[in-house]
């Protein structure tokens, strides 16, 4: 059959229609944004976050300052979120970068802290290693201001008087287990 037949002419555009429109209508993940979705600060650490994370792909979103990784997704990233107080929850430090964690059953929610706004991932760490993730998150948070740290037993004061209180060293917590500090 010559090409420039009239069937050659109607199946190419039509197959090459085809192939866009199939590749183009992936559905994209629905997340809800964050409250302060829209914080300029976002933005660079939504540019420099990692195409892949913990093996996974990195997928689109609905929303503004939103990610999410793997089909179906297993990693979901907001930033935006209200800042955390002080907390008693463990805080673990990974690569500079402060994160509170809050197990539940399966997903847990790791929140950064000591970060404005703050940036909210959540993930199964029974299919996904949590250290894994916050490590390679790591680089990408650590553009967000740093306005407070984890501290750690070693960073409280024994008693309250003036002179010890003006002494509180403003360091990352020494083990995995801290309490978020204000």
């Amino acid at each position: 059959m010559p090409l420039n037949s009239l069937s050659w002419r109607i199946a190419v555009p039509l197959a090459v229609g085809a192939l866009v429109a199939l590749t183009g209508c992936a559905p994209s993940v629905e997340v809800s944004a964050a409250k302060d979705s829209n914080n300029p600060a976002c933005a660079p650490m939504m540019v420099a976050l990692p195409d892949s994370l913990a093996d996974a792909a990195r997928r689109t979103t609905s929303s503004q300052a939103t990610a999410a990784w793997g089909n179906p997704s297993q990693i979901i990233l907001r930033c935006g979120v209200p800042p955390l107080g002080p907390t008693t929850d463990p805080c673990a430090t990974v690569n500079g970068v402060d994160w509170v964690l809050q197990q539940g059953d399966p997903v847990w929610t790791l929140t950064s802290y000591g970060r404005d706004p703050a940036v909210q991932v959540l993930l199964d760490p029974k299919k996904t290693p949590d250290r894994t993730v916050l490590a390679q998150l790591s680089s990408a948070v650590s553009k967000l201001p740093q306005v407070r740290s984890c501290v750690g037993p070693g960073d409280v004061v024994p008693s309250a008087t003036p002179s010890a209180a003006s002494t509180v060293p403003t360091g990352t917590a020494p083990t995995s287990t801290a309490p978020a500090k204000g």
